[in-house]
Parts: structure tokens; sequence; C-alpha cells
């Protein structure tokens, strides 16, 4: 009966930690040649209604013709909603490579 837990309990946290991650990539122009790139962090309160600030992925690209805009949810951003998420607060990561 232990080893059923355990291995249940092993397989649910395997489960959880691997459920994916959330990506968009939108290009722009030809795309980003993967030179230069800059990231930032975007949060949201209320389960992702509210935004709390704004990035902006045409103004991190500085002027550029091509460049890619990268929005994704990753394990680090996972790891910061389980310490925020009890007062609903989630973010997301926003990369622009030119």
């Amino acid at each position: 009966m232990k080893k059923t837990v355990t291995l249940t309990l092993c397989a649910l946290m395997l489960s959880v930690s691997l459920s994916g991650c959330f990506t968009t990539k939108h290009s722009i122009g030809s795309g980003g040649s993967g030179q230069t790139s800059e990231s930032k962090m975007q949060w949201y309160a209320l389960w992702g209604l509210v935004p709390i600030n704004q990035v902006d992925g045409g103004a991190m690209a500085s002027g550029a013709t091509d460049y890619t805009i990268k929005t994704q949810i990753s394990l680090l951003n996972y790891l910061f909603s389980v310490v925020t998420g009890f007062v609903t607060v989630y973010s997301q990561t926003v990369t622009v490579t030119k």
C-alpha cells in the first residue's frame, strides 16, 4: 500500500512538472536572426485577468524591421506562481530576438 501511494505521488508530481510550457512566437518581417535578444516579465493579477505591467515587444525591438517576439510561460514562471499564486499573481516571459 505504501509503495502504491509513493508511486502515485511520484507520478502526479512528474505529470505536473511536465505539464508543458505555453509558447507563442510571432515573426515580424523575416524574423529575428538570433544575434541579440531582450527578455522582460509580464505580470498579471486575478488569475491573468488584470495586467500589472505592460511589456511592448515592438518597443523592445527598438526600431528593428526583422524580429521575433516569443511569449512563454516556462518552468521559471511556474515556480514564481507557486510563491505568488496565493495572491493570484502570475507571470509570463516576453523575449524579442533581433
